[in-house]
């Protein structure tokens, strides 16, 4: 069997750990049954040892996969993991780990499983719904939790629209920057994120695209995630300047994702290459399907 899952940019400026969106950048994990237990990792961690014996994706399916059919032994599979997301960027690859899992193991124990429970699922190992959202079920989304319970919105992309992303050569730990963030935020600063979110929710629901500039801005955290690589914020105003209609800190970083029209994804890609030529810059369709099953 097959599970793929497109990488995510979760929060996209005011939505913080409620906004996401789907990007064609699949990671795929391929199992098959075996008389040995086998790990192979090609692409995106190749080259991390730790990779293959502590595996996240090894022990969520393990996991579930005992809940399920119940055996104290699990049975034996060779796992092989094509990996195009990158490590720790801000681009989703832990969500997209453990999503894929747990379908995963649903799958190969023979148990039906919805995109709505297999997200309810996927709280217990990742608590923010913005990136695990939109991993399962594609699009740009809403997502918030009540009681344990993912509720989401999705709205499918349109073809005419391409992400452009700069992923700089340094990760920013997601836990690490959120030790950094603010204990407390004046009631100002969370009206203007409020604002700012519900704007920027309409405007992709309306695709009002001129309204985003304006919808993506944010006081909650990425300056002080930024200030971390103090380049995003020169990187942020040229992406503007030159035809993005949104320039958002993807996740916690260290990613920059630009939303922009298709005809002008060149151009402002080529811009970004020519100033930050030690980054690497991807143009990106979105992603509609979400993950996808092959059995």
């Amino acid at each position: 069997m097959e599970i793929s899952v497109p990488a995510t940019s979760a929060n996209l400026g005011p939505g913080f750990d409620t906004l996401g969106v789907a990007l064609d950048l699949r990671n795929v994990v391929r199992i098959k049954r075996s008389k040995f237990f086998s790990i192979s990792i090609k692409g995106e961690g190749s080259n991390n040892v730790r990779l293959k014996g502590n595996n996240l994706f090894i022990s969520i399916f393990n996991e579930n996969y005992r809940k399920l059919r119940g055996f104290e032994r699990i049975e034996k599979f060779r796992f092989t993991f094509y990996n195009k997301i990158p490590l720790s960027r801000g681009l989703g690859s832990s969500s997209a780990v453990i999503v894929s899992a747990i379908a995963a193991a649903y799958a190969m124990a023979g148990v039906a499983v919805t995109k709505e429970k297999l997200l309810d699922i996927a709280l217990t190992y990742e608590h923010h719904p913005d990136n695990i959202t939109p991993a399962v079920m594609g699009g740009f989304n809403v997502a918030v939790v009540e009681k344990k319970h993912v509720y989401s919105l999705k709205k499918s992309m349109p073809a005419d629209l391409q992400a452009v992303v700069v992923i700089p050569n340094k990760p920013i730990s997601t836990n690490y920057s959120r030790t950094k963030l603010p204990r407390h935020f004046s009631t100002a600063d969370v009206v203007y994120n409020l604002s700012r979110s519900s704007l920027l929710t309409a405007a992709i629901f309306s695709e009002q695209w001129d309204m985003l500039r304006v919808a993506s801005q944010d006081r909650m955290h990425q300056d002080v995630r930024m200030r971390g690589l103090p380049e995003l914020f020169t990187l942020q105003k040229l992406a503007l300047a030159n035809g993005a209609l949104m320039s958002t800190l993807s996740g916690s970083g260290s990613t920059f994702f630009n939303m922009v029209y298709k005809e002008d994804a060149k151009r402002l890609a080529a811009k970004l290459k020519e100033r930050f030529g030690k980054f690497q810059v991807k143009i990106l369709d979105f992603d509609n399907a979400g993950l996808i099953v092959h059995e």
